[in-house]
C-alpha cells in the first residue's frame, strides 16, 4: 500500500484466509494515512483511511479465569495481555434458564482484573466469559475468554413445602395419609435435600414423633388416636432447615370416639370445558385459604391425591390436568383454611367432556294391553354412570312397516331414513314408561337409551312385540252377525213350532162351533136359547150374585 503521509510506498505481507489483510512494523509513527488498491484485468478500485494508531487498539482475549463465590455473588478474575493499557471489559453470564446478563467493569489491578456479580440463586450453574477493548478511544471489542462454568454455594432451603393429608378412621384412631410438593416459591439451595415429618398433640405436645425421608419421597401414612394432632414437615439440605408447614388435625367427632364423622354434603354437578373443570364455590369470609383435592386417576385405589391452594379472595377455579380425559367423573372436595385447619365445605364432581352412555338400559319387564304397552328398565344408577350424567331416556316405538303416527311422541329419523316415534322421559330417576295409542293386533318395535350430556349411542337393538286381538271386537261381531243367524235358521227349522207358539192363529168368532146350533135370528144375530148350551164345566157364583142374576 501506499502511505501517503510520508509519500513512500510500505511493504505489506497480504493474508487472504477469510478476508484480506496485511502487517506492517510502525515503529515510531503515530498517524497513518494510507491507500489501499485492488486490481483486476477488468479494473482498479482504491480505498482510503486516516488514523491514529493508538485509537485501533484491538486487545488480546482475558485468559487465566478464576471465581470465588458465595451462596449469591460470584466474583470473577482474568489476566490479560495488554498491562499497559486500560482496558473496559464486559462479563457475559448465561444463567440457567438461558437468558443472558451482561455486566461492565473497568477496575484494573497490575496483573488482574475481577468483577462481582451478585442477586444470584444459591447452589446454581451459571456459564461466564469475558471480553475487554480499549477504555479510551474504544474502536473493537477482544475474542471471548473461554468459558467458564461456575455453581453458587448451598443455603438453607428458601420458601416452604405444600403440604396436605387425607384422613381415614379405623377402629380406635384414624389413619392420616400425607402428601407434600414443592411449592412455587420453594427452592431447595443444595446439593441433596431429604425431609422430615414430625406430629404432636396439640393439647400438652406430648407423644412427639418424628421420621425423615429422602427426596424421592413425597407421601407417608400416620396413625394417631382421636385427639387434635399438630403436624410439621420440613425440608432439610446440608445447611439447614427450611420454614415449617404445619396441619392442624381436629379431634374425631361422632358419638364415638373411634369414628370420624363429618357432615354428609351433596355433590354438585359441575361442567368441563376444553381447557380444564370449571369449580366454583360460596366464599366464606373466616378462612385464609381455600383447597381442591382430586384424583388424577379416579378408578385406582388408592388414587394418586391432587390438590392445589387458592387465595381467600378466590371463589372460583379451572382445574386442568393433562390426564383428564373423556368419559371419566372427577370428583372434587373444597376445603375452606384458617390456622392450618381445614374444613370440608363443598363436594362437586364432573367431567371434562361427557360421552354417551353404555350399556344401554336393559328392559326386564313388557306389559301388553290392547292399545298400550308399558316398558320398566333396570339402568345403572343415575350417580355411577361413567361417562356422563344421565339426563333422561328416549323411548322409541314404530310399526314395523309404517311411519310413526302415534299421538303424543314427536318424529324421529334414523339414518337409514326410516322413522321411529320418540318419547322423552326428563327424569333420570324413572324407569317405568307406558306408550298408549296403539293398535291392537300390531306388530311393533321398541327401544329405549339412556342419553347424558354427550348424546346418547346409536340404535342397534330392537324389542319386538305382538298387540292383543281385540275381543271385544269378536262379541260384537256374535251379537251383531252370528247370534241373528243362527235364531232365523232354527226359526226356519221350527217353523211349525215356532208359529204355533210364536204366533198362534186367532179363531174368527164366526167359525166357532158354539154359534153352529139351530136358533132363531134376532137381525143379523143368532140367538142362542140356554136350554139349548151344555155347559162343560159349572161355576157357582156367590149366592149375592146368583141372586143378581
Amino acid at each position: 500500500f501506499f502511505d501517503r503521509f510520508f509519500q513512500k510506498m510500505v511493504p505489506c505481507t497480504v493474508s487472504c484466509s477469510e478476508q484480506c489483510s496485511c502487517s506492517w512494523n510502525i515503529g515510531q509513527q503515530r498517524i497513518f494515512n494510507i491507500t489501499v488498491t485492488v486490481e483486476n484485468p477488468l479494473g482498479k478500485k482504491t480505498a482510503m483511511d486516516v488514523f491514529d494508531v493508538t485509537h485501533r487498539i484491538y486487545p488480546a482475549a482475558p485468559f487465566q479465569l478464576w471465581e470465588e463465590c458465595t451462596d449469591t455473588e460470584i466474583t470473577l478474575y482474568w489476566e490479560h495481555r495488554n498491562k499497559e493499557i486500560e482496558l473496559f471489559c464486559q462479563t457475559e453470564v448465561l444463567q440457567p434458564d438461558g437468558k443472558v446478563e451482561l455486566h461492565n467493569s473497568s477496575d484494573m489491578h497490575l496483573h488482574y482484573a475481577s468483577i462481582t456479580m451478585g442477586g444470584l440463586q444459591p447452589y446454581t450453574e451459571y456459564t461466564v466469559r469475558v471480553h475487554c477493548g480499549a477504555a479510551k478511544h474504544f474502536w473493537r471489542w477482544s475474542e471471548w475468554s473461554e468459558a467458564r462454568t461456575i455453581r453458587t454455594k448451598e443455603a438453607t432451603p428458601s420458601g416452604k413445602l405444600d403440604i396436605w393429608r387425607e384422613i381415614t378412621p379405623v377402629l380406635g384412631g384414624r389413619r392420616v395419609t400425607l402428601f407434600w410438593k414443592q411449592a412455587p416459591g420453594f427452592r431447595a439451595n443444595g446439593e441433596s435435600i431429604s425431609y422430615e415429618v414430625t406430629w404432636e398433640k396439640v393439647e400438652d405436645g406430648s407423644k412427639r414423633e418424628s421420621i425423615s425421608f429422602s427426596s424421592v419421597h413425597n407421601s407417608t401414612r400416620i396413625s394417631i388416636d382421636n385427639d387434635s394432632y399438630r403436624i410439621t414437615i420440613m425440608a432439610k439440605n446440608n445447611v439447614n432447615y427450611s420454614l415449617p408447614s404445619v396441619l392442624i388435625i381436629p379431634r374425631a367427632t361422632g358419638n364415638s370416639r373411634s369414628i370420624f364423622s363429618t357432615k354428609e354434603l351433596k355433590e354438585e354437578q359441575v361442567n368441563g370445558t376444553d381447557d380444564g373443570i370449571f369449580i366454583t364455590w360460596e366464599p366464606r369470609h373466616m378462612y385464609d385459604s381455600y383447597i381442591i383435592e382430586w384424583c388424577n386417576f379416579p378408578m385406582l385405589q388408592p388414587c394418586d391425591l391432587q390438590w392445589k391452594r387458592f387465595g381467600p379472595n378466590t371463589s372460583s377455579a379451572l382445574i386442568n390436568s393433562a390426564s383428564f380425559v373423556p368419559g371419566v367423573r372427577y370428583n372434587f372436595n373444597v376445603y375452606g383454611s384458617v390456622a392450618n385447619r381445614a374444613s370440608l365445605l363443598e363436594k362437586k364432581t364432573g367431567y371434562l367432556r361427557e360421552l354417551p352412555p353404555q350399556p344401554d338400559p336393559i328392559v326386564e319387564k313388557v306389559e301388553l294391553t290392547l292399545n298400550a304397552v308399558t316398558l320398566s328398565w333396570d339402568s345403572y344408577s343415575t350417580h355411577e354412570s361413567r361417562s356422563g350424567f344421565i339426563r333422561g331416556y328416549h323411548v322409541y316405538v314404530s310399526p314395523i312397516q309404517e311411519d310413526c303416527l302415534l299421538k303424543g311422541s314427536k318424529k324421529h329419523i334414523l339414518p337409514d331414513n326410516s322413522v321411529l316415534c320418540k318419547y322423552t322421559i326428563e327424569d333420570p330417576e324413572e324407569k317405568r314408561y307406558t306408550v298408549k295409542h296403539l293398535l291392537s293386533n300390531t306388530k311393533y318395535k321398541l327401544a329405549v337409551k339412556a342419553y347424558t350430556g354427550g348424546g346418547e349411542t346409536p340404535i342397534v337393538n330392537f324389542i319386538y312385540i305382538d298387540t292383543p286381538f281385540n275381543s271385544n271386537m269378536l262379541y260384537l261381531l256374535v251379537l251383531l252377525v252370528i247370534v241373528p243367524a243362527i235364531v232365523a235358521a232354527i226359526c226356519h227349522w221350527k217353523m211349525k213350532w215356532v208359529k204355533e207358539h210364536c204366533c198362534p192363529v186367532i179363531p174368527s168368532p164366526n167359525k166357532s162351533k158354539v154359534l153352529s146350533f139351530k136358533a132363531f135370528k134376532s137381525g143379523s144375530e143368532k140367538v142362542l136359547k140356554l136350554n139349548d148350551c151344555i155347559p162343560d164345566m159349572l161355576a157357582v157364583d156367590t149366592k149375592a150374585e146368583a141372586q143378581k142374576l
